[in-house]
């Protein structure tokens, strides 16, 4: 998800230098998106893992 986020920031970062500002916001908002969902993921990841890890102690 991390590489879509990245790719979509690229995208708008070439399509704002172009001078295409809709598109630009259109695919930095994908991107944001895509970035916050990632972020949720990882960390509910990493509750899991410090709970199973207390769980084992």
């Amino acid at each position: 998800m991390l590489k879509w986020a990245l790719i979509f920031f690229v995208i708008s970062l070439i399509a704002g230098f172009f001078g295409f500002s809709g598109v630009s916001a259109a695919t930095a908002t994908i991107a944001r998106v895509l970035f916050g969902i990632a972020l949720v993921i990882f960390l509910i990841f990493l509750v899991l893992a410090l709970m199973a890890g207390q769980a084992i102690l």
